[in-house]
Parts: C-alpha cells; sequence; structure tokens
C-alpha cells in the first residue's frame, strides 16, 4: 500500500532552489500532502485563469490508466481538452502542478510543441521514435534550468564548463547578473533531496540588468514570456545541445559547502567540458506577445 508522502511546507519555503515556486507552496497548508482539489482551488485563484496554448482553461484530473486512445494520453489530453493528469500523493505531478502556476505560458508553450511533433506526418515519432523536438522538451520539461543572464562573457563562461572561474572567481558578478531559476519538475523532485552530482539542464535567456532589481514576481513573469517565445519558435528546441549541464549545487547562496573555493576542484562534480556543439544564446527582447 502506497503511503501519503511527508510534507514539510516550510522546507520548502527555506530552500533556494524551490524559490520560483515559494508563492504558490506559501497558499497550500501547513499539515497535509496537497491533493487535486487543493491544486484546483490554487489555479481558481489565479488571474489572469490559466489556459492551454487553444485557449481552453487548465485544470489538474485524475490519471487514467491502460491502454489509452491519442487523445486521452498524457499531451494530447492537455493540449485537447486543457486537462493534466495528475497522480495522487505523487511528488512528481504535484511538482509539475506547481510549475504549470509558476510557468503556465512555457509550460503551454511546451505541450503544444509536443502536440505538434506527434501529430505532424512522416517524422521520427511515427516509427516509434520521440524525434529530437520532443526529446529537447522533455530534457527542458523534466531537468530544466532557466539561466537568467545579463552578462555575455559569464553565459560563455557556463557554456564552456569553467565552474570555478565562473562560480567563485567571479561570484560577486554572477550573484548581480545572473539568476537561476529550477522548471523542470523533476529536477525538484530531485531538490527534495539534494546530493553531490545533482546537475540541471540550463537554457541561457538573456535579460536586461534591470531585470535582478525587479521583485521576483516580475522576474518569474518575465522569464515565463522569455521562455514561452523560445519555446514557440520553429527553429528552437530542435536539439538537446540547446540545453547546457549546471551543476546546480555550484551555485553560489544554494549550499553552505560551495561558500569554499576548494569546492570547487572537484572534478567528479564540476566535470570539463566534452566535445559538443556549443549552444547559442537565443536573441530574445522584449517581446510584447507569445502566440504562435
Amino acid at each position: 500500500m502506497k503511503t501519503t508522502p511527508q510534507w514539510d511546507r516550510q522546507a520548502l519555503l527555506r530552500a533556494a532552489s524551490f524559490s520560483p515556486l515559494h508563492t504558490a507552496i506559501a497558499r497550500l497548508g501547513r499539515e497535509a500532502f496537497p491533493t487535486l482539489q487543493d491544486c484546483n482551488a490554487l489555479l481558481a485563484e489565479q488571474q489572469p485563469a490559466i489556459a492551454v496554448h487553444n485557449g481552453l482553461p487548465l485544470r489538474f484530473v485524475p490519471q487514467e490508466y491502460g491502454k489509452l486512445p491519442f487523445e486521452a494520453q498524457y499531451e494530447p489530453r492537455c493540449y485537447l481538452k486543457g486537462e493534466v493528469p495528475t497522480r495522487a500523493h505523487n511528488w512528481h505531478d504535484l511538482l509539475n502542478a506547481l510549475v504549470w502556476l509558476t510557468f503556465p505560458r512555457a509550460k503551454a508553450a511546451i505541450n503544444v510543441r509536443h502536440y505538434r511533433a506527434l501529430t505532424e506526418k512522416n517524422i521520427a515519432d511515427q516509427h516509434g521514435r520521440r524525434g529530437a523536438v520532443r526529446d529537447t522538451s522533455t530534457l527542458l520539461d523534466e531537468s530544466g534550468v532557466v539561466v537568467a543572464c545579463a552578462d555575455p562573457e559569464l553565459a560563455a563562461l557556463l557554456r564552456n564548463f569553467r565552474w570555478k572561474e565562473l562560480f567563485w572567481q567571479r561570484r560577486v558578478e554572477v550573484e548581480s547578473r545572473m539568476g537561476f531559476y529550477l522548471f523542470g519538475h523533476g529536477l525538484y523532485e530531485k531538490a527534495l533531496r539534494p546530493y553531490t552530482g545533482m546537475t540541471g539542464q540550463g537554457l541561457i535567456l538573456p535579460v536586461e540588468r534591470a531585470f535582478f532589481s525587479w521583485p521576483q514576481s516580475r522576474q518569474l513573469a518575465r522569464l515565463d514570456e522569455l521562455l514561452a517565445v523560445y519555446l514557440l519558435a520553429a527553429e528552437h528546441c530542435r536539439s538537446t545541445s540547446e540545453l547546457t549541464p549546471v551543476p546546480l549545487l555550484g551555485v553560489p547562496g544554494w549550499t553552505a559547502e560551495n561558500e569554499n573555493a576548494a569546492y570547487y576542484d572537484n572534478a567528479d562534480y564540476f566535470r570539463a567540458e566534452r566535445t559538443r556543439q556549443a549552444q547559442a544564446v537565443p536573441l530574445i527582447t522584449a517581446p510584447s506577445s507569445v502566440a504562435g
């Protein structure tokens, strides 16, 4: 028999890695593990209302099991009906719901990318393979980290795996010109029990310098918009090389251990660059909408 997971709201509200979800978490009850009804109650309070890409309002519904027709499968059901299958007493699905509440436009954009990839003709998905678009979308959805950056030099250090130079020698600049925001709900699940080796897949989004003086609510809204614009552009999300590894426990302020320079000498965690195609920093500036 499955037991209800332990719920410690205060611990989550103290965790720097959970910072993007803090507003949603603070609206949940203190004692019991949140239910499907709790998640839908948060949706009902959201203004403006959250919708999927085709305009239907979002809601969380019980997971169905067994062999399902296409329209009842996860991504099509979400796109066609606005319904997100959600298992009870399940951290993975609860965190997915909280990410929907925090990054609604970006989540809707990922969903439509999946749906379009599934319904296009003559693609690898027809032969039982996800295809590059779905691979990249899934990796971002599960393990993504949005890296807001106002300094191209810092972005280059991240892409080139120069961890100690970035996180230690340029630490003050990182703290004022770079921000790391967990997006992937699978990554949030790992962050419940942080461990050396925990790594996210970063998507670098250029932002203006003033971004880091804004209140967090405005920062998150901006990143949600920028990420949605990126995902809805057909030329993006076509290769996992668009993402760059981020050793999360190296982010300044995320763990007491990284307050020491020697922490970054752990070559098993802060690995040297492997031969790969470099990620291009997306050229995104002040979008006015995310229609696409």
